[in-house]
């Protein structure tokens, strides 16, 4: 995917990488998908204390008005 707004979602999931469940989100708004995908080790190392059997890493593409909305709560 190219440019645009992406922000990376940690998801905790029961074994097999079903019945998933948002559980953190990171605060960056990144400009291109390469970008968040980039951070997504580090994000699952981080969450890996989390009671989950399997932890996965999504970027989700948002909107201009959602990651300046983002921007202006982490700053």
């Amino acid at each position: 995917m190219g440019p645009g707004y992406f922000v990376l979602a940690i998801m905790g999931c029961a074994d097999g990488g079903s019945m998933c469940a948002e559980i953190g989100r990171r605060e960056t708004v990144f400009r291109s998908e390469a970008a968040c995908m980039a951070e997504s080790d580090a994000a699952l190392i981080e969450a890996s204390i989390e009671p989950y059997p399997l932890l996965l890493a999504e970027c989700r593409s948002v909107t201009q008005r959602v990651a300046e909305a983002a921007s202006a709560t982490a700053g």
